[in-house]
Formats: C-alpha cells, sequence, structure tokens
C-alpha cells in the first residue's frame, strides 16, 4: 500500500492531455502503476509551502535551495507540458500503467 497525500489524483495518460489543468491550488497527486510518482500543485501553494517550511525551521537555519518566482515557474510548466505533448510512448515507457 502506497501513501497519497491528495485527495484527487491523476494518471499519468490523462495529465499527458493537458497537463496544465492539473496546476491547482490543491495538490493533485500523480500516479503510475496505481503508484504515487509525484504530486501536481500550482505556484502558488508552491510558494505557500517554501514559505511555511522557512517560517517553521527558522532555528535550524533552513533555507529554500530552489526559490523560482511565479513567472518562472509557469514557465517551467508550461516547457514540460510541452515536453509531454511532444513525447512519444516510447519517450514515457517507463511511466506506462
Amino acid at each position: 500500500m502506497h501513501r497519497i497525500l491528495a485527495e484527487h489524483t491523476v494518471s499519468m495518460t490523462e495529465l499527458r492531455k493537458n497537463p496544465a489543468q492539473y496546476f491547482t491550488d490543491e495538490p493533485i497527486a500523480v500516479l503510475s502503476n496505481n503508484k504515487p510518482a509525484g504530486y501536481m500543485l500550482s505556484a502558488s501553494l508552491f510558494e505557500a509551502m517554501i514559505d511555511l517550511l522557512e517560517k517553521q525551521q527558522a532555528n535550524q537555519q533552513f533555507t529554500a535551495k530552489f526559490r523560482p518566482t511565479a513567472e518562472q515557474l509557469k514557465a517551467i510548466a508550461l516547457h514540460g507540458q510541452a515536453l509531454i505533448e511532444q513525447a512519444t510512448d516510447e519517450d514515457l515507457s517507463e511511466f506506462s500503467e
């Protein structure tokens, strides 16, 4: 049994069809072979999570090493969407269901 830390899930097959729709203000678990492979979330939610981690761990001197802006995250997401749309089944063979 695998731990899924989201109320909603999407398969890799469905994700490939329109990845941008899964960048929401709630995490969405991405499943590969019915196992969580990762999570999709909006830039604002990701930023809020990093801010919360930094506040909670201020005494431990935690600093996020990956701090892109919302614009950079959008560009990364669009680039990822383009790569997924252009990928062949062979390219994505390790993510088959």
